[in-house]
């Protein structure tokens, strides 16, 4: 089974915007805020497609672009006010920031209940000791969407992770701990990752090295989600799995493109609606 983000994702937009209505009606209007600083292309490109995704379904969107050259104080100020407006239930600063900028003060500036990403330090921690009702870190989130339209039920199955880091890997480990999986999470200075692989009836690969996995480490029927994408020197874009041998193996698997990519903007919707509604009395 090939597990279609972009039709997922589409299923899911279809059910944000139905809640932005509902919301609507009580008076509510949605509102995501994004801040940009600098000239990143990627970064232009990023939230072009965020506020595209944000005026299909209904929610009103903001950019404040900023130059390279804003100050640390005027961003936590910008930051502050966005706080306060009653009009904004999502904020998101795109990333990377400028190098004289710490990333993790602005981050941590946030309202903890207008995190749309969900990388807030009281969002993490609610997450890791089973808080219900926080925004979640959207990639992650929408594995575990993928799964649950796939008919795949982590209970009692052998997960692994590959990766760590603090917006896919660490979150991705807690929420399939959650629905009861055995977990395991992989990184560079793993040994014997293609053992650790083979053992998994899980595979969630997001490690950011192009076709890392290879397709004969895949158990027999176990599920791939790639979440890696990666450009070869052809200009080709491929996962951090071995799809074709990978494929072969597994009973489910997701494209790159077209896979989780899709999942990771539709499932910051769901983030954003869902603070809207906690404003409601």
């Amino acid at each position: 089974m090939i597990i279609d983000g972009k039709q997922i994702a589409a299923k899911v937009k279809a059910e944000v915007a139905e809640g932005v209505k509902a919301l609507k009606a009580k008076g509510v209007h949605t509102g995501l805020t994004v801040v940009r600083v600098g000239e990143d292309p990627a970064s232009a490109i990023y939230v072009r497609g965020k506020r595209k995704d944000c005026e299909e379904v209904g929610i009103h969107s903001d950019e404040h672009h900023l130059p390279a050259t804003v100050t640390q104080a005027e961003l936590l100020a910008l930051i502050a006010k966005l706080n306060a407006d009653p009009k904004v239930h999502g904020i998101l600063v795109q990333l990377p920031l400028p190098k004289h900028v710490d990333e993790r003060a602005i981050l941590d500036a946030i309202s903890p209940a207008k995190d749309a990403d969900g990388f807030h330090p009281f969002n993490v921690g609610a997450l890791s000791i089973g808080i219900p009702g926080v925004p979640r870190p959207c990639t992650p989130a929408g594995v575990m969407r993928m799964l649950e339209e796939a008919k795949v039920d982590p209970k009692g199955k052998r997960a692994i992770v590959i990766g760590r880091s603090n917006i896919v890997g660490k979150p991705m480990a807690a929420m399939l701990l959650e629905k009861h999986a055995t977990v395991t999470i992989a990184h560079s200075r793993t040994q014997d990752l293609a053992g650790e692989v083979a053992r998994a009836d899980i595979v969630v690969a997001a490690i950011g090295k192009a076709e890392l996995v290879k397709g004969d480490w895949i158990r027999e029927g176990a599920v791939v989600i790639d979440v890696g994408m990666n450009r070869l020197a052809d200009g080709k874009l491929v996962g951090d799995v071995e799809y074709a041998a990978a494929a072969r193996r597994a009973s489910a698997i997701t494209p790159v493109p077209g896979g989780v990519g899709p999942m990771t903007r539709a499932m910051l919707l769901v983030n954003t609606v869902e603070l809207a509604r906690r404003t409601l009395p």
